[in-house]
Formats: C-alpha cells, sequence, structure tokens
C-alpha cells in the first residue's frame, strides 16, 4: 500500500514559511488553531515544525509582551532542527505507522526535501477504523 491513500497535499495544509516573523508564525497559528505547524524554506524545502512551545520560549527569552518586538526575529531562528523530521513519500505504511504514533502529523517530502502535505493521526485512525469495520462486515455476512 502507498502512503499516497493518507496524504492531505500541501495546498490543503496550513503551513509557514521559514523567513517568516515569529508574529507571523504567532497569527498564523492562532488563526488556524493549531499547536505546530509545519515550516517551509522560499525554495518549499521542509526546514521543521513550529511548535506553540518554541514561540513561548521565544516570547519569554525577548521578554517583552509587544508584538513589534517578535517582528525582529525570523521562524528560521527558533524552529528546532531535528524535531518531527518528515517522511519520504517512499517510505513504506509500517514506517509511517510507527511514526503516527509519535505525533499528530507527518510531514511528507519527495525526493528532493520539498514539503508536498501531511500525514494525519486522523486519516490513518480513520482507515483502520474503516478497515476493520468492513472486515467485521465480511466475516458476519452483513
Amino acid at each position: 500500500m502507498n502512503i499516497m491513500r493518507f496524504l492531505t497535499p500541501k495546498s490543503n495544509v496550513a503551513y509557514i514559511d521559514s523567513v517568516s516573523t515569529v508574529r507571523n508564525g504567532f497569527e498564523k497559528m492562532t488563526y488556524h488553531k493549531y499547536s505546530a505547524i509545519p515550516v517551509v524554506n522560499p525554495d518549499g524545502v521542509y526546514v521543521g515544525t513550529l511548535t506553540e512551545g518554541d514561540l513561548l520560549r521565544c516570547m519569554l527569552n525577548i521578554g517583552d509582551n509587544d508584538m513589534r518586538e517578535h517582528e525582529k526575529v525570523s521562524i528560521k531562528d527558533i524552529v528546532r532542527e531535528g524535531w518531527n523530521p518528515a517522511v519520504s513519500i517512499t517510505c513504506t505504511v509500517d514506517q509511517l505507522f510507527n511514526r503516527i504514533t509519535e505525533q499528530n502529523f507527518v510531514p511528507v517530502v519527495d525526493d528532493r526535501g520539498v514539503f508536498i502535505g501531511i500525514v494525519t493521526r486522523k486519516a490513518v485512525i480513520t482507515y483502520l477504523v474503516d478497515a476493520y469495520e468492513k472486515n467485521n462486515a465480511v466475516k458476519t455476512g452483513e
């Protein structure tokens, strides 16, 4: 089975550019009510995932509630490298399932590292529930 079955394409995913400001990140995450959001560089390459915790630490380090101060700091300066790494579009479903148990979404990249979308835990659970129900319907003759 191919992981494309679970993919939410980039065009349907909110993400933020790595050269955006902390204020932009805060506003985008607030608007979408996300606790984490993928970060891509201007070339579309996946850089990492920005979390509420990353923003909070940045705000505490700045020590100022004035949002204008947060326009001076770039997302690329606060995103943690290596946290929530992406999987390749060619990864196996088993690899994907192992990763999705640890996080709410898994970023997916192509062979060049370009962000192409995410797989959500909800998509995987929905698939598994549907497969379970279909299997039970066959066993019971429904």
